[in-house]
């Protein structure tokens, strides 16, 4: 691998994590602590906001943006199999979302590339899933503006409750989405089935975080660790 190719995968890697140490950063790139120690001082002494000491670990400033980068064939891959994905998967306004990004990404490769972007040899079928009443679009919007949202909810007994719920995120199993939320009812987590939500109210009240109440806490209350909790960012 490049030099220069290396110190931008070294940036991307500190992008994602909240935390790198040296040995860590290393594995990832299969190189030495030592080469990560002077990537790092480089980077630093180039303008990139890094700060850390080896022995504790670094971290990358927010605000810092890379500089505009190309894709490589991989990267090209995976980005338009993920787009495949929501296409597939996702409500018809993400969907459409993802036809845009492809499009975009097609316009922005090299020309020696841009075959790749329709021709890769990867099908995603679509997934039965059960039709969900509430707007789909509608509960990413109270998640991203933390609203809280009243709704009316039958579990798998077919009983109905009325909650008031904090959303937290999004998640997907298969054929079914999942809303993970605090619930103000049982002062708890409880996580919700999208197609058992019968009405959604998206109140004026927007919650303030609240520590131990985020998604990244849930999860981890789930047990879930490494790799996908880096990807909840910081």
């Amino acid at each position: 691998m490049r030099r220069a190719d290396r110190l931008f995968r070294l940036v991307q890697i500190l992008r994602r994590r909240k935390l790198s140490r040296a040995r860590e950063l290393a594995a990832e790139l299969e190189v030495s602590e030592r080469t990560i120690y002077r990537d790092i001082r480089d980077l630093a002494a180039s303008g990139v906001p890094v700060e850390g000491e080896a022995g504790v670990g670094y971290i990358l400033r927010d605000g810092y943006d890379l500089p505009p980068l190309m894709f490589d064939a991989d990267e090209i891959e995976a980005l338009v199999v993920g787009a495949r994905m929501v296409q597939s998967w996702t409500d018809p306004q993400m969907a459409r979302a993802a036809s845009d990004a492809i499009s975009k990404i097609e316009a922005v490769v090299p020309e020696r590339l841009r075959g790749l972007v329709g021709g890769i040899p990867i099908a995603v079928a679509d997934i039965c899933q059960a039709p969900i009443a509430v707007s789909m679009p509608d509960l990413r919007r109270a998640i991203r503006e933390r609203s809280i949202i009243d709704i009316h909810y039958t579990d798998a007994k077919a009983e109905a409750t009325r909650r008031r719920v904090w959303p937290l995120g999004m998640l997907f199993f298969g054929t079914v989405w999942l809303l993970a939320g605090w619930c103000e009812l049982r002062q708890a987590f409880r996580v919700f089935r999208a197609d058992r939500i019968m009405t959604m109210d998206i109140l004026s009240e927007r919650y303030r975080p609240v520590p131990g109440r985020s998604l990244r806490d849930y999860l981890i209350s789930e047990g879930v660790e490494g790799e996908i909790l880096n990807r909840l960012g910081r």
